[in-house]
């Protein structure tokens, strides 16, 4: 099969690792700490949604006495505080990254997290060296739904849109790499099964799926 594929965009949140099962954790203890008990709406509401947006969705939600920037900064402690013992890589993350190193594939990982927060979860796993580049909140003006991530990432990766795959496990997310031109590949976790994921090129049963790997050119 000949590759059209040049280079793959991989979000992170429960794409990569179960970071949806960290968050909602996290999303517990935020309103936890407020008097409230966090919701599957609330969540799939803010899921794939850059840190500005998700916090001022959940100071609107319950009316909050917060800023977006202090809620931000308490998730990010609680994240952080919460991934050695919980972080896991999601089934067959390990095996498509080797896969995709052997046949040279160029990759990133294009997410609505902080900096920070990537940074936290490539440093447990040592990661850092297996993608050419990342992109997260602060360095996009407008986050997922928008395409400009994924349009920022064709442009770094020196190619056009089409011949990009961008993995996603969100709907708002799918959203942001097929209006980009991307080949929109969605894998649904437990957090997003209910999304409607009618942009993407392909709904995956799981990263280790062979239609994933065929679409990759990688088989």
């Amino acid at each position: 099969m000949e590759r059209k594929i040049e280079a793959v965009a991989f979000d992170m949140d429960g794409l990569m690792f179960n970071s949806e099962d960290i968050y909602w954790e996290v999303g517990s203890r935020l309103m936890g700490r407020r008097g409230f008990k966090y919701s599957n709406e609330l969540c799939r509401a803010i899921m794939g949604r850059p840190p500005r947006e998700c916090f001022e969705t959940m100071i609107g939600w319950h009316d909050l006495d917060d800023h977006w920037e202090a809620l931000s900064r308490e998730s990010e402690e609680i994240f952080i505080s919460l991934i050695d013992d919980m972080l896991r890589p999601m089934p067959g993350l390990v095996e498509l990254l080797d896969t995709l190193e052997r046949h040279n594939m160029p990759k990133a990982i294009c997410t609505s997290s902080s900096r920070n927060v990537l940074n936290a979860v490539l440093d447990k796993v040592g990661w850092h060296d297996r993608f050419l580049f990342s992109l997260t909140a602060q360095d996009i003006t407008h986050g997922k739904p928008d395409p400009e991530i994924y349009l920022t990432a064709a442009g770094r990766f020196g190619i056009a849109p089409h011949l990009m795959a961008a993995l996603e496990d969100s709907q708002t997310g799918c959203l942001a790499a097929a209006d980009s031109g991307a080949v929109t590949i969605a894998v649904p976790g437990p957090h997003s099964a209910d999304h409607d994921f009618s942009p993407a090129t392909l709904i995956a049963e799981g990263l280790g799926d062979p239609r994933l790997y065929a679409i990759l050119g990688v088989e």
